[in-house]
C-alpha cells in the first residue's frame, strides 16, 4: 500500500483542464525518512517505519533518543508505520518522497485528528431538535428523556446514550479522495476537497482501500 505523511496547509482552489475550479486541500509532504523496517522473520508482517518533522533535540524522550543515535539518523517529530510495496528493499535513513507515493489521479484514504470543539449540548453534538421557544416550555435546549425507567432499566442511563459531552479531537479518516496535483519541487500534494485536523496538523495520506466509481459532474 502506497503511503506518506504530511502536514495540512490549507484549503485553495485550482483549475482543471476545462477550466472548473476545484476546491483542494494542499498538503506538505515533506521527504519522510526510513527510520526502521519490520520483517516478517521478526516481527511477523513487513512493513517500515516512517518519520518526518523537525523537533528538538532536547525534546525528544531518552529512550527515543538512544534509538536514533543508534540508528545514526536525526530525531523526527512524528513515526509511523506504513506497509509499503517493495518495503525490505529500503534502505533505513533513506528518503521517501511524494512523487514516489503518488501521481495526479490517484484516490486516497486521508486519516487525521478532526478539530475539537469542547464541551458542546446535545443539539449540536448530535443535531438534536430543540424545544418550543414559546408558551411557558422553559425546555428548550435539554437533551430530552433518558428513559431511564425502573422497572426495564433499573434506574440506570445506558451506555452509548446521546448525551452533552466532548465534540471533535477523534480519528478521523475520509475516504476516495482524488489527487488533482503533485508538485514535487515544493513537496505539496493537493487532493480534492476537505480532510480532517486544523492547519497545521499531521495527516496520513494512504492508497484507497475501497475504490468506488465516481460520477462526474
Amino acid at each position: 500500500m502506497k503511503g506518506i505523511m504530511g502536514v495540512k496547509v490549507g484549503m485553495t482552489q485550482i483549475f482543471d483542464d476545462e477550466g472548473r475550479a476545484v476546491p483542494v486541500t494542499v498538503i506538505l509532504a515533506e521527504p519522510n525518512r526510513v527510520v526502521a523496517k519490520r520483517i516478517p522473520e521478526k516481527h511477523g508482517y513487513e512493513a517500515v517505519q516512517l518519520g518526518v518533522g523537525f523537533i528538538r533535540p532536547h525534546k525528544v524522550k531518552r529512550p527515543q533518543a538512544k534509538d536514533f543515535e543508534r540508528r545514526g539518523i536525526d530525531p523526527v517529530r512524528w513515526l509511523r508505520e506504513f506497509r509499503l510495496p517493495g518495503a525490505l528493499d529500503l534502505e533505513e535513513g533513506s528518503l521517501h518522497r511524494v512523487e514516489d507515493a503518488f501521481q495526479a489521479g490517484d484516490l486516497v484514504d486521508v486519516t487525521g485528528t478532526s478539530k475539537g470543539k469542547g464541551f458542546q449540548g446535545a443539539i449540536r453534538r448530535w443535531g438534536f431538535h430543540r424545544g418550543p421557544m414559546t408558551h411557558g416550555s422553559k425546555y428548550h435546549r435539554g437533551p430530552g428523556s433518558l428513559n431511564a425507567r425502573m422497572s426495564g432499566g433499573g434506574g440506570r442511563v445506558f451506555k452509548g446514550r446521546k448525551m452533552p459531552g466532548h465534540m471533535g479531537h477523534r480519528r478521523v479518516t475520509v475516504l476516495n479522495l482524488r489527487v488533482e496535483r503533485v508538485d514535487p519541487d515544493r513537496n505539496l500534494l493537493m487532493i480534492r476537497g476537505a480532510v480532517p485536523g486544523p492547519k497545521g496538523s499531521l495527516v496520513l495520506v494512504r492508497e484507497a482501500v475501497r475504490v468506488r466509481p465516481r460520477k462526474e459532474a
